[in-house]
Order: structure tokens, then sequence, then C-alpha cells
């Protein structure tokens, strides 16, 4: 696990210079406070597109739009069936239906069996995404109460991308964030305001680019 602060009692972190075209981020328990913290550190200027499964009540993610833009300076969206993905917008998962991402780089919608007892499922967006992303996807998990997301983000470990987990320790839930981490997978373990520092510096546009 490369440049954690996990086992540092007095971590000295070192943020990214790396620029993400995709963020897939997975939560659960208390996911929407974690969301709300690294959603504000999103830039003016955002080269990412932001890809949210959230296990919630099965009517509950209808209103997790609403609640997530009122934090959010940019558009955010229950993502449906074909539509394309963009960067400077944050999708969320349907609920009821698991999300992925398409060789095309647009969205599917599945009813597929529940992945770790849910749909959606933040396993099923992982790989999908890594394969849609490789090297241009960061995975981010972070408060939950299952190991959902953890095997996700060894498949985007493994397909080149940049994987994140909130420091369990200041986690609502630690049962995701360990899982993932017991995985091996992840480039940096953060708490939730350094992780969120470390989203806005992946979704900036490169200077050379402006």
């Amino acid at each position: 696990m490369a440049l954690s602060t996990y086992n540092n009692d007095v971590p000295e972190i070192q943020y990214t210079h790396r620029t993400a075209e995709a963020i897939a981020i997975g939560c659960s328990a208390g996911g929407l406070d974690a969301l709300c913290v690294v959603l504000q550190a999103l830039p003016p200027e955002c080269a990412s597109a932001v890809i949210i499964v959230a296990h919630t009540a099965p009517d509950g993610n209808h209103l997790l739009p609403a609640l997530l833009a009122r934090r959010c300076r940019f558009p955010v969206s229950v993502a449906y069936e074909r539509e394309p993905v963009l960067s400077g917008h944050v999708y969320v998962a349907p609920p009821n239906y698991h999300l992925l991402i398409e060789a095309d780089r647009s969205f599917a919608l599945s009813v597929d069996e529940r992945v770790c007892f849910v749909r959606p499922s933040i396993d099923v967006l992982f790989y999908s995404a890594a394969d849609a992303y490789r090297e241009k996807l960061a995975g981010i998990v972070l408060t939950g109460a299952n190991s959902d997301g953890a095997l996700g983000l060894e498949a985007v470990k493994k397909a080149g991308g940049y994987t994140l987990v909130q420091d369990p320790r200041g986690a609502y839930a630690d049962t995701m964030p360990k899982a993932a981490i017991a995985t091996g997978a992840a480039d940096k373990v953060l708490p939730l305001d350094a992780l969120a520092t470390e989203l806005g510096l992946l979704c900036s546009v490169p200077p050379k680019t402006r």
C-alpha cells in the first residue's frame, strides 16, 4: 500500500500530480456526510466525471442528487441508460439498479442479482469503470458497513487506475474501508479532509491545457 498514512502516527501527506478522467466513489453508512465533504473540493474547472454508488434505502437515491447538489458547484443527477459520461458532472446510481460503464463510456443499468447483498453494487461499477477507463480512472472507497467495493478497488488498481480509501479510524462505519485496505490495493488511505483535497487535484485541469 504505497504512500498511505494509515499506519503513520504523524503522517506527511504527499498529494498526487495526476489527473483522472473519471472518479468512481462508493459508500454506504455515513456516506452522505462524507460525500458532501469530498464534493465540496471539486475545482471550478473540473476535468473529471464523478460517478457515485451509495447504499441507501430503496427510494433514498431519488433524494441524493438534490442533497448533494446543495454542496456541489456542478450538475448532479441520476445516471440513466445510454447516457454519455461527461466531465464536470456528478452522477448517482439509481436505486435498485447496478450501474455500469460501457466501452464507449456511456452508462448501462442492470437488474442482475445483488452483489454483496446490495443493488446497486460498488464492485459492479468499479469493475466496469476499470475496463472503460483503465489508468485514467480513480476509485474511492468511503465509509460503509459491508465489504462492497473491496474487490472492485482491486480491479481498478490492476487496470492501472488510482485508488483511495478513507481512513477507517475517522469513518462513520469502518467495515468498508477496512475491507478495501485488506486487499492491498489502496494507493493511499487518508483522513476525509485530505482525501477531499486529493480528489480536487485529481479533477483539476492540467495547467498546460487551460
